[in-house]
């Protein structure tokens, strides 16, 4: 009787030690994060057919099927937005994740977004979102904003690539502008690290982009203003297009931006083709208007001097601005390397400088032939 108490009082005592730790096993378990989800490849051998199709007829002709190893997911349908689309523009802003204001304010029409896999069985997958814009230029003025958005090209730009009218490459990222549409191109590889992506992207992004850019519509030649920008000097991908208002001044126009180097120094360089004469005086008369402008005595062309701050506390830009015929030419400070340091730290071209650059481009504007494309902004428009 002894015997079978003793035993029993031990077996009760290994279910006491044994509950706490089972309970604190549950506990945790309860709290912890479900697993993630496999990471989906496509299949071997997805791409052998030819790849899949858009059905869309509006943009079927746009996309290749296949580019390089990757091609159209045979799986996955193309969505669209906007004009003669399956679902109305408004649709779209979910996908644009708060940006869906600055696309419209471009004149956003429509969209397609269309998926590449990779025909050898990898996670590696291409999202492309091709918008249709109001015209080239608001398309164009797109394109630079995603490509320089609001930081110094000499730093954060990507590289230029050779797609469409204009192309860009970054780290998982393209862009592809031609006529009146933009096309941005997504690299993602669940498996990847982010240096992985950086090369493997280089790698299969270009193959799709000038895919996409020799069979969009549209023409590749530069909009009249970008080319009137100097390329000497110019920093890689250092373009942004105006397509209001140039400067930030209401009642300019439209315009390109150039962004310079010329040893330490930096300036910018903005040019504005206008559709004839009066219409370039229109701006040099919006210009002349703002505090402090001011003309120059014995000057040999149409010329003013006025300095601009682009925020409030920013250095202020100190420009001169010509103009001849229907071209306005302007070459200012930068003010990237202005917020660096004082002027001693960081050497600014002189007025004598920036006046002699302007006659110059003016000078070469002149005998320049016509720019090809469209004409240039109307007057009276923006």
């Amino acid at each position: 009787m002894t015997t079978r108490f003793l035993n029993g009082f031990a077996v009760y005592l290994a279910a006491l030690l044994v509950l706490p730790a089972c309970r604190k096993k549950e506990n945790a378990n309860e709290g912890s994060a479900p697993p993630p989800p496999p990471v989906v490849s496509s299949q071997p051998g997805v791409c052998a057919s030819g790849g899949g199709t858009v059905k869309d007829t509006v943009s079927a002709g746009y996309f290749p099927r296949t580019a390089g190893e990757y091609c159209i997911d045979p799986n996955a349908e193309a969505k669209t937005f906007g004009e003669g689309a399956a679902a109305p523009l408004d649709g779209v802003c979910d996908l644009f994740d708060g940006e869906c204001e600055i696309y419209k304010s471009f004149g956003l029409k429509r969209v397609v977004t269309v998926q590449y896999v990779d025909g050898k069985g990898s996670p590696g997958t291409v999202s492309v979102t091709l918008s249709r814009f109001a015209s080239p230029e608001a398309a164009y003025g797109f394109f630079t904003k995603r490509v320089v958005a609001d930081a110094d090209p000499l730093e954060a730009a990507p590289a230029p690539l050779e797609a469409g009218g204009a192309g860009a490459l970054g780290t998982g990222m393209a862009y592809v502008w031609r006529g009146a549409m933009v096309a941005e191109l997504r690299y993602v590889h669940e498996l990847e690290s982010p240096e992985q992506i950086k090369q493997s992207g280089s790698r299969v992004l270009p193959v799709i982009a000038k895919g996409l850019g020799a069979q969009l519509p549209g023409d590749t030649y530069e909009l009249p203003s970008v080319a009137r920008l100097p390329k000497e000097g110019r920093i890689p991908s250092g373009i942004t297009y105006e397509y209001r208002d140039l400067l930030g001044v209401s009642g300019a126009g439209r315009g390109a931006i150039g962004y310079y180097q010329d040893g330490t120094r930096r300036y910018r360089v903005f040019a504005s083709v206008r559709a004839d004469e009066d219409s370039a005086k229109d701006v040099s008369k919006t210009l002349k208007k703002l505090e402090g402008a001011h003309g120059f005595k014995d000057s040999p062309i149409d010329a003013i001097a006025l300095g601009l701050r682009e925020a409030e506390g920013e250095p202020k830009i100190e420009w001169v601005v010509g103009r001849s015929g229907n071209t306005v030419i302007g070459v200012g400070d930068e003010v990237f390397a202005l917020g660096k340091g004082s002027d001693a730290e960081v050497p600014r071209l002189s007025q004598a400088e920036k006046m002699q650059k302007v006659q110059t481009l003016l000078a070469a504007s002149n005998k320049a032939a016509p720019a090809p494309g469209p004409s240039a902004a109307p007057s009276g428009t923006k």
